[in-house]
């Protein structure tokens, strides 16, 4: 399992109170949710009227797969004239490369036996 997370910071010079700043991030949020099948989120500067934080998680099964759809989420966010990118951070884990290194694995049914 391939997952990656980022963080969005963004500058939306158009607001002039928290409310308007809702109004852009709501639909901001919408639509990369509608376009990309992503959970998105507020997750920080929520009480500052111009500045938002976003972060968003894809999960997939191949390394790049997931990479390209991040990289489409960022630029689809960026070309959204509202808001203005001022920084983004990313990071992809792949957790099958934790198997065996202390993780715990359990199956519910490692212990039923059919008969």
């Amino acid at each position: 399992m391939v997952v990656g997370s980022g963080v969005i910071v963004l500058w939306i010079p158009e607001s002039g109170s928290l409310k308007e700043k809702r109004a852009v991030l709501k639909g901001l949020i919408k639509k990369t949710q509608n376009d990309f099948n992503v959970s998105i989120a507020e997750v920080g500067d929520n009480d500052h009227w111009r500045r938002a934080k976003i972060g968003f998680a894809v999960v997939g099964n191949d390394r790049r797969f997931v990479n390209a759809k991040m990289d489409h989420i960022l630029n689809f966010i960026d070309r959204i004239k509202a808001a203005e990118v001022v920084s983004s951070n990313f990071e992809i884990t792949v957790l099958s490369d934790m198997a065996g290194m202390g993780g715990t694995e359990t199956d519910k049914y490692d212990d039923f036996q059919e008969g």
